[in-house]
């Protein structure tokens, strides 16, 4: 009962904050879950869950997808995959803990401190986002940044980047998981746990989509990216032990 209470808790805080700010939901829950459960099984069970929450986000700004700002990042993760499960398959998990951490950390510092120049970068660099953002899904569950800071070097306005993002995460989503099933990552314990974190991880990306329109999200996001880090420094004490 407490892991199905921890779980729907998790999802739905993470639903909600890819809701508001259209990215973020695995990397908030995958160092909570991986605090109560095996961290092959959170991997498998995040990528589900941002299955449910990308394809709600896609639906909800489909106005805003454009096709040829996606496809360098798809032709590029295909690849990033397969090289992802593989780590995953075959690495320590304490190695993947470390590694989770580093990335999470980096990603906080780079959202609070970042001050990239907005600007139109070559198509090519979308290429080079998707393989990396394929490698790091497909082992962490968490590949959302390279992607997020190429997004951001585009000087696209707010909805085509989170239209771009939810469909592209989508995509890397789904092809992920199917390769956790044919590898054997997805248990019918991982399908039991996502069946009771779908209604809340629903509410929550609901909630946060209607929150987003009220709500100006700097401040919130800051103190989002201040636990990101933080939970990424107990991520790599815990595989330090």
């Amino acid at each position: 009962m407490f892991l199905y209470l921890s779980i729907s808790l998790v999802f739905f805080s993470a639903g909600f904050l890819q809701g508001v700010s259209g990215f973020g939901a695995a990397l908030l829950a995958m160092p909570l879950l991986v605090l109560v459960m095996d961290v092959r099984e959170a991997v498998t069970l995040t990528l589900l869950n941002t299955i449910i929450i990308n394809l709600f986000l896609s639906l909800h700004l489909k106005s805003h997808i454009d096709w040829r700002k996606i496809m360098p990042l798809v032709v590029g993760c295909v690849p990033g995959v397969y090289v992802g499960v593989t780590i995953l398959k075959n690495v320590n998990p304490a190695i993947i803990k470390c590694s989770l951490g580093g990335l999470i950390i980096s990603y906080g510092l780079y959202c609070l401190f970042g001050r990239l120049e907005k600007k139109s970068i070559s198509k090519g660099w979308g290429y080079v986002a998707g393989f990396a953002t394929g490698t790091i899904g497909g082992a962490f569950s968490a590949g959302g940044p390279p992607t997020i800071v190429y997004t951001t070097l585009t000087g696209w306005k707010r909805d085509e980047i989170k239209a771009t993002l939810a469909s592209f995460f989508f995509f890397t989503s789904t092809l992920a998981a199917t390769g956790h099933y044919f590898t054997g990552l997805t248990t019918p314990h991982v399908w039991r746990l996502t069946g009771v974190a779908a209604l809340p991880v629903l509410a929550g990306v609901f909630l946060g989509v209607l929150f987003s329109k009220k709500l100006k999200t700097k401040a919130y996001l800051t103190v989002i990216y201040y636990l990101l880090i933080a939970l990424g420094i107990m991520m790599v004490v815990s595989g330090l032990k």
